[in-house]
């Protein structure tokens, strides 16, 4: 077998914690070949991208080190070169696209700009070669209009676009190596096709190697010729991504696999990876008889919110003359939601869909059209009004931990808007009830005084879904309440909302770009593109007999549990 272009062998990484060094990556191995495309999956915290800064020599200084074994690239053993080696090496030999490209990107120099620079750095090119070079790069990540795009800054551009920047960037020098860790994780689930495919363009014309990094089996599956499994710092299990996807051996992948909602089946509960763990599987399905039953007696009452006509403009003033030109995020939108009912929405970045939910929630007020919710058109309400309507309608946020108070203990934090709405008699019947909630979402009263940098992201998560319910609401908008979150705490999450609907009657509107997730949740969804309503239907019927091109297009843009 010829020689493999990354070798890693019994690498252990430790980090420093209170002056002593503790083993987060251990004794782990693999090679990759040339040529190649190797997928590592994991969750957070598992050490899948610690271990690929340790290949560019990225870790930390001064609280990071490599306590055993080798990284060799190339014959060159990587933990041993210096800074000077290193920085040779790195966008030259080894690129890396990260997966903020946002963070990734300098928001104070344009976009053509920041790949030129790397060619003046790492070529002997000319300036005017380095722009022609750039504009080809743009032309092969199939960025739209090169040219205009050059002079673009980052802000200018879609999500996509940026992290078609970074790509262009990172194979700027035709690199051997290019580690693409999580580049697809923010993106709407056509853009991340499209991402995908890319990539295994751009690595069948150069013939460089993929270590492709992700959290998403079935993503890997699409991309990947060999796949490694990382859990707490280790590998579990490793080979071919046919073998790996169809027959696991360890009861991680096995998780990793089943967690993701199937788009062919409706399980009860969603396993998690302590499902797995401890055997406690439960694969009961909701049958189409169930699910008959239930919309026979959810669609035979008033609905509880109707949304008429409902438009949104944004005026933006532009050229000298300041001519005022309007543009409708949301236009014309109508439909009804029932109370117990799971509307899911869908569409990609900038369709209208989170715009759509803070009109309803009154956080954006409606440019026309009536938002009727219990029978009373809430558009027309005034500041005290609005003020009692937040204890009924509330909002999950995407990102928990930027709507908490880093200062302001969980606990503190949950009994706050029961303070705010007059909810119980006092704050000792306030607590009392914050711990009763803590427990109903998986958490406790040994939480109640931890801050919340003290959380991982589904625990936080789990705080913000308790702050939510502590208002006891009859309506929530979850705005993107599960896509940063790792798959198996994706599950846990999914089957906590699902939970205390059943337990508590609450009337979801489950905002998402992750189709095979909002066709869990969801009764009925609604597909939206462009402002307006492209179609609703009842969830397994919109994916199974989707009526629109675009619903289609989404629908074939989703990730499939089977490998190529």
């Amino acid at each position: 077998m010829n020689k493999p272009l990354l070798s890693v062998q019994n690498l252990e990484i430790s980090f420093k914690k209170e002056g002593i060094y503790s083993p987060v990556i251990r004794n782990i191995s693999y090679d990759l070949q040339h040529n190649e495309i190797l997928g590592i999956v994991g969750e957070s915290g598992s050490g899948k991208s610690v271990s690929s800064l340790a290949i560019m020599g990225l870790l930390p200084a001064n609280i990071s080190r490599i306590s055993a074994g080798t990284i060799v690239f190339d014959s060159k053993n990587v933990d041993q070169l210096s800074e000077k080696e290193l920085q040779q090496l790195r966008g030259n030999q080894i690129a890396m696209i990260f997966q903020e490209p946002m963070s990734s990107l300098n928001p104070s120099l344009k976009c053509g700009y920041q790949v030129q620079e790397i060619l003046l750095q790492h070529t002997s090119l000319s300036k005017a070669q380095t722009k022609t070079e750039t504009l080809l790069l743009f032309e092969k990540v199939k960025l739209p209009d090169p040219e205009i795009l050059f002079n673009k800054y980052p802000h200018e551009i879609s999500g996509g676009q940026k992290q078609r920047v970074m790509i262009a960037m990172a194979i700027a020098c035709k690199p051997q190596l290019l580690i693409a860790d999580e580049p697809t994780t923010a993106l709407d689930v056509t853009v991340q096709k499209e991402i995908i495919q890319l990539l295994k363009d751009i690595q069948q014309e150069t013939g460089m190697s993929i270590i492709f990094i992700s959290h998403d089996l079935s993503l890997v599956s699409a991309i990947a010729h060999r796949v490694l499994v990382m859990y707490q710092g280790e590998i579990v299990e490793q080979g071919e991504v046919k073998q790996i996807f169809i027959n696991p051996a360890h009861n991680y992948t096995k998780a990793l696999i089943a967690s993701r909602p199937s788009l062919d089946f409706r399980l009860k509960r969603l396993p998690t990876i302590q499902d797995f763990l401890e055997d406690t599987i439960n694969d009961e399905v909701v049958t189409q008889e169930d699910r008959i039953r239930f919309h026979d007696k959810l669609y035979d009452q008033i609905p509880i919110l109707e949304v008429i006509n409902v438009e949104k403009e944004y005026f933006s003033t532009a050229g000298f003359f300041g001519k005022k030109t309007g543009f409708k995020a949301v236009n014309d939108v109508s439909f009804k939601l029932y109370e117990g009912e799971t509307l899911g929405l869908v569409g990609e970045s900038g369709c209208g869909k989170s715009t759509l939910g803070n009109a309803i929630l009154q956080l954006d007020k409606a440019t026309a059209g009536q938002i009727v919710y219990r029978g009373q058109d809430i558009t027309k309400l005034g500041k005290t009004a609005i003020k009692k309507l937040r204890k009924e309608i509330q909002i999950i946020f995407q990102d928990p931990y930027s709507s908490l108070n880093p200062r302001i203990p969980v606990g503190k934090a949950i009994m706050e808007p029961m303070k705010v709405h007059r909810l119980h008699r006092d704050d000792k019947e306030r607590k009392a009830k914050t711990i009763e909630i803590l427990e109903r979402v998986g958490l406790g009263e040994a939480y109640f005084n931890r801050y919340p940098h003290e959380f991982s992201g589904g625990q936080r998560q789990r705080i913000g879904i308790a702050r939510t319910i502590a208002l006891q609401p009859k309506l929530i908008v979850c705005d993107e309440s599960v896509s940063a979150l790792d798959i198996s705490v994706q599950a846990q999450v999914l089957n906590l909302l699902n939970e205390l609907k059943e337990n508590f009657g609450f009337t979801y509107i489950f905002i998402s770009h992750d189709l095979a997730v909002v066709k869990y949740m969801s009764d009925q969804v609604l597909v939206m593109n462009k402002g307006k309503i492209e179609e609703i239907a009842d969830a397994d019927e919109l994916y199974a007999n989707p009526q629109k091109e675009y619903t289609k297009m989404l629908i074939e843009a989703i990730p499939k549990d089977s490998v190529g």
